[in-house]
């Protein structure tokens, strides 16, 4: 996304209980078998919290990709073999669909093979499987936790912020360890934080949102132009407007006006930004991949295997 869009200061949400959060989960991971990551699907890489991979690295772990539905289906199989490359478990996920989250059930006794067999050796047969469930805000964890337990078990909406506190949650032979959405105190890069805005990551009220508006038009015009073409009906001179003037043009196709013919530009903003998270403009990737990577930390220390 283009940084020149976008105001200069940084972009920062870390209420009080994710602080919290992240003392809650150094206390907790010892208390679990290993790590459920939730990441968006669109945005892979700033969707991974460097305080979580900290904190859980010594745990065997699985990252899921969720909301693959409204990605590029194109884009998430790189992702996948940017992952595996790394050694790291991945698993494209949409969690709306019913019964779809139980897909992990699998690779979760696969990454604990070892622990499972000592516990078979030990007589531990039927023992319960502790999986801490982790991600940023937004991301869809709880209602992953839902279609994992085929009910509504964990409060879910599409806004950051509404898990507070961890919650347990019992499964067949898993009991699942909700922890609620944390960001990290510091983005290292002006486009992760824009891209946690643009996803719904951090609070719309702390931003602008006609900046962000015109930061998601500015870079979504240059990876899937069409897209923006097909559904405001623009022609390749609109398309190649500056970024605000071109808020303002497809607030005017949209009949976004106000007295003396001047379009509302916030009611234009919210509206582009809504769409862009329902999908409206169709699947969108908003990260590639890069093309040499040089990831060490996901595969982490060797799990510590004792039992609790």
């Amino acid at each position: 996304m283009s940084e020149d869009i976008i105001n200069r200061r940084a972009i920062q949400w870390f209420p009080g209980h994710m602080a919290k959060t992240l003392r809650l989960m150094e206390t907790e991971i010892r208390n679990v078998d290993c790590v459920l990551q939730i990441l968006d699907a669109r945005i892979p890489l700033s969707s991974l919290n460097p305080e979580i991979e900290r904190i859980t690295s010594g745990k065997p772990h699985l990252y899921i990709m969720n909301k693959a539905d409204l990605a590029d289906p194109d884009i998430t199989a790189q992702w996948l073999a940017y992952f595996k490359s790394a050694g790291a478990g991945c698993l494209p996920m949409n969690s709306k669909q019913s019964g779809k989250a139980g897909a992990v059930k699998g690779p979760i006794e696969k990454e604990l093979s070892t622990l499972m067999e000592r516990r078979r050796k030990k007589g531990m047969i039927g023992a319960r499987i502790r999986v801490m469930v982790v991600g940023i805000p937004n991301v869809g964890k709880s209602t992953f936790i839902n279609s994992f337990a085929g009910a509504a078990r964990a409060k879910a909406a599409n806004k950051p912020g509404v898990t507070r506190g961890k919650q347990w949650i019992t499964v067949d032979d898993y009991d699942l360890m909700d922890m609620p959405g944390v960001l990290w105190k510091k983005f290292d890069s002006l486009e992760t934080a824009t891209n946690l805005a643009f996803i719904g990551s951090i609070k719309d009220d702390i931003l602008d949102i006609e900046e962000l508006a015109c930061g998601l038009l500015s870079g979504v015009r240059v990876i899937y132009p069409q897209r923006l073409m097909e559904r405001y009906k623009l022609d390749e001179q609109a398309l190649a407007l500056p970024p605000y003037d071109l808020l303002q043009a497809i607030g005017a196709k949209r009949g976004m006006l106000i007295s003396g013919g001047e379009v509302d530009t916030e009611r234009a903003a919210k509206m582009l930004v809504g769409e862009f998270r329902a999908s409206k403009w169709g699947r969108i990737s908003l990260e590639r991949p890069p093309q040499r990577a040089e990831v060490t930390d996901w595969e982490g220390d060797d799990a510590d295997e004792d039992e609790q």
